[in-house]
């Protein structure tokens, strides 16, 4: 079975980089939510947050830490949020774990 993300991860399929890494890519969603959506998929192939393991501890971490920078270049300092949908009851699309992360909403009056 084919996976887009893997395929993006591979370079087999384009995409809007915004960040690489040894552990994750980062790119634009082509149905953004949001003036800022960006999504951060591991490089490797999980399917979902119930899929992770022990072993995937540190790519957590690593997705964890990499995210105020990212959101920082990406021009969210005001704030942002993440979103993991897991399972197709829960809205995830695409069996490949990712993170969306979303902002730029601008609120008048505030």
């Amino acid at each position: 079975m084919s996976c887009v993300f893997c395929d993006i991860v591979a370079g087999r399929a384009p995409a809007r980089f915004v960040h690489q890494d040894e552990q994750v890519v980062a790119f634009h969603d082509i149905h953004p939510k949001a003036p800022v959506h960006v999504l951060v998929v591991p490089r490797v192939h999980v399917a979902s947050l119930d899929h992770l393991g022990p072993e995937h501890e540190a790519l957590v971490l690593h997705i964890i830490r990499l995210l105020p920078g990212l959101a920082r270049r990406l021009g969210l300092a005001e704030g942002y949020r993440t979103v993991v949908n897991t399972g197709r009851g829960g809205g995830q699309i695409v069996d490949h774990l990712h993170l969306h992360l979303l902002g730029g909403f601008r609120h008048p009056g505030r």
